[in-house]
């Protein structure tokens, strides 16, 4: 049954309450100890000897700065010391000379500048005298210099080149991008707070295969620098092959003794590569492939500002919910897809493909998390609606942004109110620490939103029943009976007849209330198809199913005009234990949640409310249903 509570607790107390239960964090997974624990406290207070994971901090691990190539090529000149200042909650002036502030400061950031080129195009801005005697680094610090336009095309042509691999040698020697790597590092070393703000060390390495077939991966070291110092990172002028980035990771921690993971994003601008079922140069799948994507690639980044990656309604005609910011032109080139290539681009797909490659392999390739991140090239990260900054200094708050191209490739384009202010990940960790964040990540203890901090709890069980999700602090009894979001169901107990699920969100504060909950499965039938279906399990207000078993829309507060809403309705909070009616113990499966807000503006809405010289087409989206995914839980039958 579906429950919801009218009353709001304005703290992550409902969701954050821990939990008294072994962490194998070498095993990378959350299994309860002793049950009767649970249930038999030693004491009074319901929060001492705790020792699950209390705390959902809240960051990114995707954004670039002036020392990314097609950034600083685009206008940016925010670097990533006023990147990291800014995460923190710190007031910086963007590349345009605005000034903006977060509303709230992260935990946690990664400055994930691409490893190509890290750097380098600083001295082309600025005029080197060796780089350019190259004629084509000269046209382009030309371009650079004189903004608009011809940055942009500056950036165009630099992404096109750096995926055929024929950029200029000038800008790709690898002893100076190594050099500028240890000035990253320095940097961020300088950031990192531990227990305060964690500044993450990584880059993003940025594979275009074939020319704008997007295959990008972050590298997320758990280390400090004396460890990320001791190898260069890895750059497509080394291979644009994935199984050669895994390669460089192994390499990298036989070498160090320490700890790296990749997280590949943009699936839906791969052009059908991200999940294909064959690599990138043509040869099927292995074994040896199978067993070491799964290795190294633990999670996904499902939503950014080039559009949101779990579903294509075109796929799921069923979902009212799959067509959102979908951007599905083409490639990162806007090279037009043909049939056929959007089944190996989107999470919910690969995660489905992953239960029949595990039939076949005896290993998950796509057994991943769900995150969120902006992959925005301002050093501005930049997720809030009313606080959009955009991809490019070009997307950056202004009038023209309601008309100008975000990408323009042969006149082939993107405008910028197709970009979305997305996403966000949270971690359910133990402290803040560069450690206890990448253990979360490794062991899938995260989720992603697209920008409000919606706090979710997600765990799966066999005998959670009705009155779990009563409580104040339903975390204890989720780890106590299950296992946490990223995790795999026990196995079955004697009796048990479908595995259930306690699920649980608290709204932002800051942002609307909650529409609903959603479970999400996918699994493979008896006869080897791929299948799906969405479930509504908590909802807000006395809404019933209609004869179509679909939820009446909750309704819409939002003036355009004025760029407002008003939480009238809607629930501040969501709780409810589901129990799958449709569950067969033969057929493995996967289920994650999606927690949908009302309707709230979009960011187009308040540029339209705030600057009268905004010409937004009216095709233009200006309302927004803002959401968070939960990473999967899985169900395998054992056989």
């Amino acid at each position: 049954m579906a429950r919801h509570f009218a009353s709001v607790l304005l703290s992550t107390t409902l969701l954050a309450t821990p939990l008294l239960a072994q962490v194998n964090t070498d095993a990378g997974t959350i299994m309860p100890e002793k049950i009767e624990r649970f249930f038999n406290q030693p004491g009074y207070s319901p929060y001492a000897g705790r020792t699950f994971p209390t705390l959902p901090l809240w960051g990114e691990i995707h954004l670039h700065t002036s020392w990314s190539p097609d950034a600083i090529a685009g206008g940016t000149r925010v670097g990533p010391e006023e990147a990291l200042q800014y995460a923190k909650g710190g007031e910086i002036t963007s590349s345009t000379g605005q000034k903006v502030r977060l509303s709230r400061p992260y935990d946690f950031m990664m400055v994930a500048d691409h490893s190509d080129s890290m750097g380098v195009m600083n001295g082309v801005l600025e005029g080197d005298p060796k780089l350019l005697a190259d004629p084509t680094l000269k046209k382009w610090s030309d371009g650079m210099s004189a903004g608009g336009e011809a940055a942009t095309a500056v950036v165009m042509e630099m992404i096109t080149m750096q995926g055929l691999g024929t950029l200029p040698e000038a800008v790709t020697d690898r002893e100076v991008m190594y050099a500028m790597w240890h000035k990253m590092t320095d940097i961020v070393e300088r950031a990192n707070d531990p227990g305060n703000f964690t500044a993450l060390i990584g880059y993003e390495w940025t594979s275009n295969f074939g020319g704008g077939n997007n295959l990008h991966r972050n590298v997320v070291y758990r280390d400090g620098k004396a460890k990320a110092d001791m190898m260069a990172p890895m750059t497509t002028y080394d291979s644009d092959i994935p199984n050669k980035l895994w390669d460089w990771m192994e390499a990298y921690e036989e070498k160090t003794g320490g700890k790296v993971l990749a997280v590949p994003h943009n699936g839906n601008l791969s052009n059908g590569l991200m999940f294909a079922t064959e690599t990138p140069d043509g040869n099927p799948i292995d074994q040896g492939w199978v067993e070491t994507r799964a290795k190294w690639e633990p999670l996904f980044e499902v939503t950014q500002s080039k559009g949101t990656s779990e579903q294509h309604p075109s796929l799921a005609p069923s979902d009212e919910f799959a067509n959102f910011e979908i951007w599905d032109k083409g490639n990162l080139n806007v090279v037009p897809k043909e049939p056929g290539m959007l089944q190996y681009e989107y999470a919910r797909e690969a995660l489905k493909r992953g239960l029949k490659l595990e039939d076949e392999f005896g290993t998950n390739p796509f057994k991943f998390g769900l995150v969120g991140s902006t992959d925005d090239h301002t050093g501005i990260s930049s997720n809030e609606e009313n606080n959009f900054f955009g991809k490019f200094p070009s997307s950056e708050p202004g009038p023209e942004r309601s008309t100008g191209n975000a990408f323009d490739f042969e006149g082939r384009t993107v405008k910028d109110w197709q970009l979305g202010a997305s996403g966000l990940m949270a971690v359910w960790a133990h402290e803040n620490t560069r450690e206890s964040i990448w253990d979360a990540m490794e062991r899938k203890e995260v989720y992603g939103t697209t920008g409000p901090r919606i706090a979710v709890r997600f765990f799966g069980g066999w005998d959670f029943v009705e009155a779990d999700a009563l409580g104040r602090t339903p975390a204890t009894i989720g780890y106590a009976k299950g296992v946490p979001m990223g995790g795999d169901l026990l196995p079955a107990p004697e009796g048990a007849a479908a595995p259930n699920f306690l699920v649980g969100a608290l709204k932002d504060a800051f942002s609307g209330n909650l529409d609903r909950i959603q479970i999400i499965k996918g699994w493979i039938d008896a006869d080897g198809e791929m299948q799906e279906k969405v479930y509504d399990v908590a909802w807000s207000g006395d809404r019933e199913p209609g004869e179509d078993g679909k939820l009446p829309p909750v309704g819409d507060t939002v003036d355009v005009a004025t760029a407002s809403f008003t939480n009238t309705i809607g629930a501040p909070e969501l709780i409810t234990v589901w129990t799958d009616p449709d569950f067969d113990p033969a057929l493995d499966a996967f289920y994650y949640a999606r927690v949908i807000e009302i309707p709230t503006p979009r960011w187009t809405a308040y540029d339209a409310a705030y600057f009268e010289e905004s010409a937004f087409p009216e095709d233009a989206v200006m309302e927004v249903t803002e959401r968070a995914y939960s990473s999967p839980i899985w169900y395998s039958h054992g056989e």
